[in-house]
């Protein structure tokens, strides 16, 4: 019966705007189940990777934009993503960097041009395929919920692909337990790159303080996130290796994340004690 408690109504909606559901509590709240979504992807010579990774996305029944950041791919993975652009026009979009300029860039400036695009979910995705892009639908099902939702190969049902070397496995995992240890937080897989975030969340979110590049912008964002008391969820995933192109992962990048930790723990030291108070307010 309408209006019962926990009831779900599909909302309609013109041709090529969002079908939203929506979801009534028992407080009368109406909360988002489908969003409009923009899939942040950073790129560099990812010219074999991209197409495929393209195509499974739009094959998703979620209403999703793609935008590409790419640095000046050597392998013309800028140019391919221009083509993908004029095939999809209105869903697809590609943001030219000159070089090589780190994740933490990549993502803010994806994350602000998404959200002047009216993006109400953001996606972080890496272009290898090593993400599995129907995952996403899950995670869009726990956004309910939740303020981010992590693809996590550290909770239960989570894994890592079977041919990884010994020492990556080992020193993924310490990482992250490493992590856990010095920030006193319990995401699992904080250096996971697969993500969903809400857009008022990272709004509420001081990201001008974000320094960290490279795999420890994964563990300042969620440890930021968790400070600022935001609902942090992790669904399981498993993390295939790359098949086609260079992975970009070495032994020097992890060691040099795991000291990098101890910056992050230092950094928010007055947000420890503000906690939701430190969120910033628009």
């Amino acid at each position: 019966m309408a209006g019962s408690p926990g009831l779900h109504r599909v909302v309609a909606t013109r041709p090529g705007h969002a079908s939203i559901t929506r979801s009534h509590t028992r407080s009368g709240r109406r909360r988002l189940q489908l969003l409009r979504i923009t899939v942040v992807i950073p790129t560099y010579n990812e010219i074999e990777n991209l197409p495929r990774l393209v195509k499974a996305l739009f094959s998703l029944p979620l209403d999703l934009k793609i935008l590409v950041v790419d640095d000046g791919s050597a392998d013309g993975t800028g140019r391919l993503a221009d083509e993908l652009a004029g095939l999809h026009r209105d869903r697809f979009s590609v943001l030219h960097r000159p070089a090589k300029g780190g994740l933490r860039s990549a993502y803010l400036e994806g994350f602000r041009l998404a959200m002047q695009g009216g993006a109400e979910a953001i996606a972080q995705m890496d272009a290898d395929l090593s993400h599995q892009p129907e995952v996403l639908q899950v995670m869009c099902g726990r956004l309910n919920e939740c303020d981010v939702v992590i693809g996590s190969r550290y909770v239960v049902g989570g894994s890592v692909d079977q041919s990884w070397a010994a020492w990556r496995k080992a020193l993924s995992a310490f990482g992250n337990l490493y992590s856990r240890a010095i920030l006193g937080f319990d995401v699992r897989d904080s250096t996971s790159g697969y993500r969903l975030w809400r857009s008022e969340t990272l709004r509420g979110m001081p990201l001008e303080r974000v320094r960290a590049s490279g795999y420890v912008f994964q563990v300042e964002m969620a440890y930021l996130a968790t400070l600022l008391e935001y609902k942090v969820c992790e669904v399981p995933i498993h993390f295939p290796d790359r098949r086609l192109g260079r992975s970009k992962m070495s032994l020097a990048i992890q060691a040099e994340a795991a000291m990098r930790v101890l910056q992050v723990w230092w950094q928010y030291r007055d947000l420890r004690r503000q906690g939701g108070r430190g969120r910033t307010t628009l």
